[in-house]
């Protein structure tokens, strides 16, 4: 059914006829549908808590990872500019005789993405992990000075 034909004809429209028409292609199904470790990551980092602060010659990352020892945490860079910082809480073990009757505390994967700016010096990053916050600070890259337009020498053939 042609959506204009009803009056109908905005791109909202368009764009939910085409997905109506390939609903039933198995192979449409499996490039739309995200992978297991997509949907981990995803609900990771939006359950760790972050904030950013910038000061004169630093940006400081403060990321709430509770109940995490700081060789449980890494703090790494992907691609030269995004900072990855990540860890996993994992279960207690139950001490004999012991059992839940509620648990309410989080446990699994901690993760969160940031993309530095250009001028972030990625050569000098510090973590530091205390009551539960990693706070992760990179410095920032000095200003380029302005480039001074260079004078040639005209010779006399």
């Amino acid at each position: 059914m042609d959506v204009r034909f009803l009056g109908f004809d905005t791109p909202i429209l368009h764009a939910v006829h085409n997905m109506l028409d390939g609903a039933g292609k198995e192979s449409d199904k499996a490039m739309t549908v995200p992978t297991r470790t997509y949907v981990r990551d995803a609900k990771a980092m939006a359950a760790t808590p972050a904030d950013v602060r910038e000061y004169p010659n630093s940006y400081v990352f403060l990321v709430d990872m509770p109940g995490l020892k700081s060789g449980d945490i890494k703090v790494e860079i992907e691609d030269g500019k995004v900072l990855v910082i990540s860890g996993e809480k994992k279960r207690e073990e139950e001490k004999e005789g012991g059992k839940y009757v509620r648990m309410e505390r989080r446990v699994g994967k901690l993760m969160r993405k940031f993309v530095l700016p250009e001028n972030a010096n990625v050569d000098s990053i510090k973590a530091v992990c205390e009551d539960g916050v990693l706070i992760v600070t990179v410095e920032k890259l000095p200003p380029s000075k302005p480039k001074r337009p260079k004078t040639i020498e005209v010779k006399v053939a």
